[in-house]
């Protein structure tokens, strides 16, 4: 399965993920994902933003990414250390910390799920994974798309393209099928089109869909991966 990378990538992306997996009373099977890693950078996408379902709705979170000749500067560096790749390459593109964005993304999700279930017992070490300050957008993704996956039980193999799949050439392509503009029907696909405890649901006068894998991760804990597997 070919897969985007993406910052806690909605649940439709973790229930592909997961599809897979095999699981069995004597043992697991993972299943395996391929990340285009040779794509350009896609704005307004999933690669940098994710929602969350705060008091009054969604919440974008977004990670700010460097633009103009901060990417020229900071490619000459990389050019130091061996080759490099487009500057609109999603392997280059560089995570912007020059505002205190990550501060405000973790009291957003201190607001949003500190009355969650299980929000107190992940919430330490991920903060910790975040303060890590990875160079690279696709280095942070990678590292959260693994924290999420450990800790939903998805046994998944991630693998990284070595060159740009043509579109066509993988089966079961999901590169541009989960994205903020416009709906999809993955989760139907798999029969998961059906809601989870949130929150806010009573306030929002019913389940809302579409949200980051932390909305699911915070509200039912070791319990996503019954949710995401439909047991």
């Amino acid at each position: 399965m070919l897969l985007s990378t993406a910052y806690f990538p909605p649940v439709a992306w973790f229930a592909l993920a997961a599809r897979d997996m095999t699981l069995s009373p004597d043992r697991v099977l993972p299943s395996q994902v391929l990340l285009e890693a040779c794509e350009n950078y896609q704005k307004q996408s999933y690669r940098n933003r994710c929602y969350i379902l705060a008091s009054d709705g969604p919440q974008m979170l977004q990670v700010p990414v460097v633009h103009g000749h901060k990417v020229e500067e900071f490619l000459r560096g990389m050019s130091l250390r061996g080759p490099v790749s487009s500057p609109l390459c999603i392997q280059s593109v560089q995570v912007d910390y020059s505002t205190p964005w990550m501060l405000r993304t973790q009291r957003a999700l201190d607001t949003a799920y500190e009355t969650a279930a299980w929000y107190e017992y992940y919430r330490d070490s991920l903060f910790c994974l975040m303060d890590r300050k990875p160079e690279t957008l696709w280095e942070l993704n990678l590292s959260l798309i693994n924290w999420c996956l450990e800790k939903c039980s998805i046994a998944c193999k991630i693998e990284s393209t070595a060159d740009f799949a043509a579109p066509g050439s993988v089966a079961d392509d999901y590169r541009y099928a989960i994205h903020p503009k416009r709906p999809d029907d993955v989760l139907q696909q798999l029969s998961l089109d059906r809601p989870y405890y949130q929150v806010f649901r009573d306030r929002m006068g019913g389940f809302v869909p579409g949200m980051s894998i932390l909305d699911l991760l915070f509200n039912e804990g070791p319990d996503s991966i019954l949710w995401l597997k439909k047991i």
